[in-house]
């Protein structure tokens, strides 16, 4: 008998010791919801105005974290960035160089879609190995990605469209099925359209349902609009503003839905983007000083070429056939050497030894970065020099108009925190302090001072 009651009592000291771990643990974690949502295009001045119809983001803005601009990658552009923020590495390490990979016999409009070519560990693996839940909606560079609730970016090369190619996607199957039964309506290329702001609602509603049906641990966000109309009418069109004030309401359904699941005191809001955005007037087109030389050719596939630019955003990347013809390098070099003063003070040559500090495409010989307001173009016929309107993105980023931002609101952060400047690679760690996740992020910075 004694024996018995010496194993009972073991058992009882070995169960509240586990217990006491657990619960520990549980309390090192500032919060157990986190909403991390990407605003393309987004400028932190959206929630450092008052002119900008966005009052949840000024809001939340005040009453958190706040950084006054956010220095992204190079290019700064949509998937290079993203994919930043989801792992905090820079492209170089990551593997997403672009938007759209180059590719050698010719581009075919495709993307950068599928997590597999991300090659370092993500917020969502971590997630996973931690023993927790992750949502996403449109977040790039999400395909077959270790989520439990996702509705990746996707499209059709045939006709664009993207419905059925993000249903094919999607993680579980019927995921998109039963919101529409929800909370959405019948999906369909009109009301799920980025020329529309009825993308913004369906999008907030998406990411609003699931919260409060599922509750995962981590939700991922991406919400176009603001891109969309900057590229088309500049940084201050009467449809960006619109657009901002659409984004607001979607992001207001997402917090109200934390309401209602009664989780909103357990959550944590941070909104950040990709990069800012300038106003154009003329474009170059590079690739026409390499057909003129010989070095590629005016065809879709380039056709017999050495040596192309491959465009990203407002930005060209110099890409050799054979990466180790030095002659034909030498050859682009000299002709960017010898062009006219007027076209070589339109934009600077980025060498090796500056991309490989920044953390661009490793595979790139140069890269040409233009000033404000001129963008280079894909364009291999015609003048060098073109019109060019409305805005775009993909510059070098050592401006303000360049930065996007960051705001951190809920569980776990300080009140009323300003954060002059930080790193697009800086968004990671904040994730993994919030959800005290086991992943090594040695390229970033978690600033203790937003720490609540």
């Amino acid at each position: 008998m004694q024996s018995y009651f010496i194993r009972k009592s073991f058992l009882l000291f070995v169960f509240a010791f586990l217990t006491n771990i657990s619960l520990a643990t549980a309390q090192a974690k500032p919060s157990e919801h986190v909403i991390l949502i990407s605003i393309d295009g987004f400028r932190p001045n959206f929630y450092l105005e008052e002119k900008w119809p966005a009052p949840n983001l000024q809001t939340m803005a005040k009453e958190g974290a706040r950084s006054l601009g956010v220095t992204g990658v190079f290019p700064s552009v949509t998937y290079p960035s993203h994919t930043t923020v989801i792992t905090g590495f820079p492209p170089a390490k990551h593997g997403i160089y672009y938007n759209a990979p180059f590719e050698p016999e010719g581009q075919t409009g495709k993307w950068y879609w599928e997590s597999e070519l991300i090659q370092v560990p993500t917020l969502w693996d971590a997630v996973r190995e931690a023993g927790m839940k992750s949502a996403s909606f449109l977040w790039p560079v999400s395909v077959n990605a270790p989520i439990d609730y996702n509705i990746p970016e996707y499209w059709s090369l045939e006709n664009g469209g993207r419905i059925e190619p993000m249903r094919d996607m999607e993680t579980p199957k019927g995921l998109m099925a039963e919101m529409e039964l929800q909370v959405l309506g019948k999906m369909n290329e009109r009301t799920f359209n980025g020329d529309y702001l009825n993308r913004e609602d369906r999008t907030g509603e998406m990411a609003a349902y699931v919260l409060e049906t599922y509750k995962p641990n981590l939700t991922n966000i991406h919400l176009i609009a603001a891109d969309h109309f900057q590229h088309s009418e500049g940084r201050d069109g009467t449809m960006v503003y619109k657009s901002i004030a659409a984004i607001d309401r979607a992001i207001g359904k997402i917090m109200e839905a934390a309401e209602r699941a009664g989780i909103a005191d357990k959550t944590t809001f941070i909104i950040t983007g990709d990069h800012g955005f300038v106003n154009t007037h003329s474009s170059i087109s590079p690739n026409i000083w390499l057909v003129e030389a010989g070095l590629m050719e005016d065809s879709k596939d380039r056709g017999n070429w050495k040596a192309a630019f491959h465009t990203s955003g407002a930005s060209a990347f110099l890409h050799l056939k054979d990466p180790n013809d030095q002659e034909s390098a030498k050859q682009v070099e000299k002709i960017l050497a010898n062009l006219p003063a007027n076209i070589k003070k339109l934009f600077r040559v980025v060498d090796r030894e500056e991309l490989d500090k920044i953390g661009a495409d490793p595979n790139a010989v140069l890269a040409l970065a233009p000033i404000q307001g001129i963008s280079f173009s894909s364009s291999t016929s015609g003048n060098i020099l073109k019109p060019a309107n409305g805005g775009t993105h993909g510059y070098f980023p050592d401006f303000d108009e360049i930065e996007t931002g960051f705001i951190a609101w809920g569980a776990g952060i300080r009140e009323n925190v300003e954060i002059q400047e930080m790193g697009l690679v800086d968004v990671a760690p904040v994730v993994k302090y919030l959800l005290n996740l086991p992943i090594d992020l040695p390229e970033s910075n978690l600033y203790p001072g937003i720490k609540k």
